[in-house]
Order: C-alpha cells, then structure tokens, then sequence
C-alpha cells in the first residue's frame, strides 16, 4: 500500500470493525445519529439481492435507485424493499442515470465483472462512494485505473471481499502475526465445485425486457446467448474470469493478507476445460502457484467435483514450522506441530460488519478494511494465474509497475481497449 504502513493499516480497520460492530448489540447504537445515505443499487439479481438484504439492516440507508440492464426484474425487486418499510426506489436500465443525481451519496456495484472498473470509475467522478463487488476489476489496468481515480476524486470505494471485516478471519490473521504457528511460508487454498454443465447455445435476440448492448458495456457485443445471462459470464473471458476470479478471490485474498505479501514475482498455472462439453471458456480445473519473495501461495479449483479438501469446499490453509491454521468459509481451527487441534473459532458475521465498516468510513472518510487498493492487488492474483494458464506460460511479473516481462503475448492480456461509446474518461 503506497504511502502507507501495512501492519498499521490491517491493525487500526480491524479494529474499528471490532469496535464499531459486534453482532446483536452495538447495531441499534450504530444507527443513533447518522446522517442519511441514499444508494444506487446496480445489478438487482444474485449478489444484488443479498446485498438489498444486508444493507437493510442499517436504518439511515435509503434505496434510492434500483439499476439494472434487464426491467423485468426491478419491479420484483423494489417490492422487497418496500416491504421491509421503505420508500420504493426510482428504477432505471441506465445507472448513469443514478449517478447524475446529485442526492445519491453511493453506488453499490453488483454488476458482471466488465463493468466493475467503468462503473467505479464514473461513479468516483461523479462525487459518489462506491462498494464494488470482487474481483474489484476485469484486469490489471483497469484495477490501477480505479485506484488512481478513487484516490484523485478522495472517495471511498471498498470491495466486497467481506472475510476482511469478518471477526473470524481478523483473529486468524492475528494469529499468523503472534507466530502462532511460527514461519510461514506456504499458504493454499482452494474451492470445489458441483457445478452444471452449461449447454450449448446459438445467438438469438434477447428478451425485449433487456438492453444487452448495455449489459455488454465496455466488454465486446458477441451476441446474446441464453446460457449468458445472468450468471453464466463468469465462464467467458469476454465478461468474466473463471472460478479463480469469481470465489478464488476470496480465498487468495485471505492467503495474501495472511503471508503479508502484496506482488508475486512469479506465476504458473495448469489444468484446462477438461470435464465440461458446453459453451464454457475458462477452465474447470485449475492450479496455480504465485512464488513471493520469502514465499509461496497455491490456488487450485475443480468447478464439477464435489470432493472437498479437510471436509470443506472452501479452505485457505497456513503451513508454518511450529503448526497450521486452517480457516474454513467461516471460523477456522489452529494445529500445533503435532497436528493436533489446540484452538478454534467458529464463523462470525461478515457482509454486514462489511458493510458498516463502508457506512463508518464514508463519515470518517477513512479507508475501509477492503480499500481498493487491496482489491486491486488481490485481483491481480487471479489475472495473473488467467493470464498463465491462457499462454501456457510461466510469467514474470513487475509489481511495482505492474507488469510482465519478457512476454508480450502475456503482457498484452494486462489490459484491453473498452468498446466504442463505453470508453474510460480521462481524469481531470
């Protein structure tokens, strides 16, 4: 983090987490005084509605647009938050909408990947806050885009890797610093699946409800397929990148906050679309391994097996010289050397800590404990493993410049041109 101290930076938002939100008795305090905050919600279905439902919880938010490409779901929508007391949204296809309205204080991002940056960016300028969901960005430059400006226009933009306002996973991490488990060296991670195979499509018209023009945005308009939208993007290198950047980003996020560690030196990854016979492009079996320096951490996912590792789908483990911590998708269990379990912690609540932890630093205009710069960074992990295993190559990566070296192919998937009429406006 540039210009500022890591371990001060870890120390004082988890603090302010565990001062500021302590599930079941200091939320009624939370909401004593607070001024208003009108948010425009972008993208109203899956991750949208869960965070409808988080947001909820905090009296002084006011929903004031529901935005999203396809219509026919925002009328649906709005009726959820009415029912829990408040005023209907205005709903518009178009966010831009939203964020020419002077009274909308922030834009909640709950878009497809490609329009995470352009969205944020817009948002930024226009004077707004942002809670941007992971991976913060569809590749490096865009991420260092979004930086750059939430830093030129002095605006709060946390991503929505929730585990690092999660009580849970500070303890953990607090344990790594106690050396608990002394040296680390090695952390792994990893997410089985179970997933569908997707079929095989052609390109039709889209319903009349949606404005696939605009859902593609900056991405590249290759036509609508039904097997597309609205979640199967993911598994497009057009829109999305694969389960590394869609719940990879979760556990190497964790990983890298546990060693320390912000840029790796090298990468590599293998594996491929071995199971799958659809219209997926990105890999259904992946591995990869990011070497620091004074470190290593491996990532791998199989999206069709529902074989865990340690009895969980979702698992980052620490291996240090005097034993290993193991955090689950909530809560996580510390072994001595002998591999005994001698302490555990069971899961505490994440997406609304996350989210106060936001609305606290809108006020105090501090940087929440996902800042987008720690977005940026952890993003990167999953770019760069995308970016090895497209090229089949090991890649050398420059992190203070952010980079790749001696490999143009690879270098040159760093980043891509935004579609006509959806390009990225120069900062003033």
């Amino acid at each position: 983090m540039t210009g500022l101290n890591r371990r001060d930076f870890i120390n004082s938002t988890a603090a302010l987490a565990a001062a500021t939100f302590v599930a079941g008795s200091t939320e009624a305090e939370a909401t004593k005084a607070r001024k208003r905050v009108r948010v425009a919600l972008m993208g109203v279905r899956n991750r949208g509605r869960q965070l409808i439902e988080s947001y909820s919880h905090f009296d002084w938010v006011d929903f004031a647009y529901l935005c999203d490409v396809d219509s026919q779901y925002m009328p649906e929508v709005a009726k959820l938050i009415v029912d829990k007391d408040r005023k209907e949204p205005k709903m518009v296809q178009d966010f831009r909408i939203a964020l020419d309205d002077p009274e909308v204080d922030v834009l909640i991002c709950a878009a497809p990947n490609h329009w995470h940056a352009l969205a944020t960016i817009l948002a930024c300028q226009a004077g707004k806050d942002v809670y941007v969901e992971k991976p913060v960005s569809h590749n490096i430059a865009e991420g260092r885009k979004m930086v750059e400006t939430a830093r030129k226009y002095k605006r709060v933009v946390q991503s929505g890797t929730q585990r690092r306002s999660g009580t849970d996973f500070q303890e953990a991490i607090d344990l790594l610093k106690q050396g608990r488990i002394g040296d680390v060296r090695l952390a792994k991670t990893w997410i089985n699946g179970g997933r569908p195979n997707i079929g095989v499509e052609e390109v039709v018209d889209p319903p009349e409800s949606l404005d696939f023009n605009l859902w593609c945005g900056p991405a590249p308009n290759n036509g609508y397929k039904a097997n597309l939208v609205p979640y199967n993007w993911h598994w497009r290198w057009d829109y999305g990148g694969g389960e590394c950047a869609n719940n990879g980003i979760h556990g190497l996020d964790i990983a890298r906050w546990g060693m320390g560690m912000e840029y790796p030196e090298t990468i590599v990854s293998g594996g491929d679309k071995y199971v799958f016979d659809d219209d997926q492009q990105t890999p259904d079996t992946q591995m990869a391994v990011f070497d620091f320096p004074g470190g290593s951490i491996h990532w791998e996912h199989y999206t069709w097996s529902k074989r865990t590792q340690e009895g969980e789908g979702f698992g980052v483990i620490f291996f240090g010289t005097e034993g290993t911590l193991f955090c689950r998708s909530g809560g996580w269990s510390l072994y001595n050397k002998d591999n005994k379990e001698i302490e555990k912690r069971e899961s505490a609540e994440r997406d609304r800590a996350h989210i106060l932890n936001f609305l606290e630093c809108i006020e105090t205009r501090s940087l929440p404990n996902a800042d987008i710069e720690i977005g940026h960074r952890s993003a990167a992990l999953c770019h760069l493993a995308n970016i090895a295993i497209r090229t089949r190559s090991t890649i050398k990566y420059d992190g203070e410049n952010e980079t790749i070296l001696e490999n143009d192919e690879a270098k040159a998937l760093l980043n891509r041109e935004p579609r006509s009429g959806f390009e990225f406006p120069v900062l003033a």
